[in-house]
């Protein structure tokens, strides 16, 4: 089985590499990324196998090279895209151009071969803000240049439902530690803070809610998409409903020191929380494990913490 990974390079195409090397089944991995995030740990790690693993530098508008690189491949996971933290409602013109009709150009290259499985992550963005609990069969209604750029590049990957099997997979919020991971992400910047600053920053009264997965689940369901049964379809895919406060509040316990400072505490943030699409849980096959077990693995990963450190005065 031939897999190609748009954005493989990335914060969850980093693992998913990982994890799709222990697989038998698997015979080849394309890592197709535009390095725009400049993470190049994926080269510099012995995990990969060199004779299952090429990489192919490449943007998402190139339908030549696109066609070219989707000979002989079986399966597509579409993670690559223009992600929206923190400044999800500014350029709308590059979200429109990645998300959108880059998305556009890889089905419409997947179209003219013989891709049978074709997987696209989007998010739970598409919702916009709710104080309900919102579904997989609420409709979306995006408030960011993120979301409504993602949920146009659905449209598409919708089209592939009718040949292959085809899944629209919306995240929650992930966090956690991977090789290639995103500080600008709110849970892995809070604890890049705490760590080594000893002061997070909540903007608002930290009340707002959002939905959270940890990138080890995200990995463990697309990997198991290869080999497990789901009928094509959109799907939400979290775990937690979170408010801000509530995970400062559990990075606290962890470091007790820290300081919290809240900037314009009497705002009211957007919200969105996600009811868990009871339909893909089969796909997660990871023993459970805690939010605060997950935050003190993700602890053990950094190399020191400042608070090793004393300041003397003389």
């Amino acid at each position: 089985m031939n897999i190609l990974i748009t954005g493989g390079a990335g914060y969850i195409g980093n693992e998913l590499v990982f994890e799709l090397l222990k697989d038998p089944a698997v015979s080849e991995i394309i890592i197709y990324d535009n390095l725009s995030r400049k993470n190049y740990n994926l080269f510099l790690d012995t995990h990969y196998e060199p004779k299952k693993v090429r990489f192919v530098w490449g943007e998402l508008l190139d339908s030549r090279k696109l066609r070219q690189v989707l000979q002989n491949i079986d399966v597509v996971y579409h993670l690559a895209a223009k992600v929206s933290t923190p400044l999800a409602t500014e350029n709308s013109h590059l979200f429109e151009q990645i998300n959108h009709w880059g998305t556009a150009e890889l089905v419409y290259a997947v179209e003219e071969s013989k891709v049978k499985k074709f997987v696209y992550l989007s998010t739970t963005s598409v919702y916009g803000a709710s104080e309900e609990m919102v579904a997989v069969d609420t409709p979306p209604d995006p408030k960011t240049f993120y979301g409504s750029s993602k949920l146009r590049g659905e449209a598409h990957v919708e089209r592939l439902m009718d040949t292959r099997d085809a899944w629209i997979i919306r995240s929650g919020n992930v966090y956690g530690y991977s090789p290639s991971v995103r500080f600008d992400a709110v849970i892995n910047r809070f604890m890049f803070e705490a760590n080594f600053i000893g002061r997070i920053q909540i903007t608002g009264n930290g009340k707002q809610q959002r939905a959270f997965v940890h990138v080890d689940k995200v990995v463990n369901m697309l990997s198991n998409l290869l080999h497990i049964d789901l009928l094509p379809g959109i799907y939400n895919f979290s775990e937690h409903n979170f408010s801000i406060e509530h995970i400062a509040g559990i990075i606290k316990e962890i470091y007790p020191r820290l300081d919290m400072i809240f900037v314009n505490q009497h705002l009211v943030m957007r919200e969105i929380k996600v009811l868990p699409d009871e339909r893909i849980m089969p796909l997660l096959t990871l023993p459970p494990v805690s939010f605060k077990e997950e935050l003190l693995r993700f602890k053990k990963k950094f190399s020191f913490s400042s608070g090793a450190f004393q300041v003397t005065s003389t």
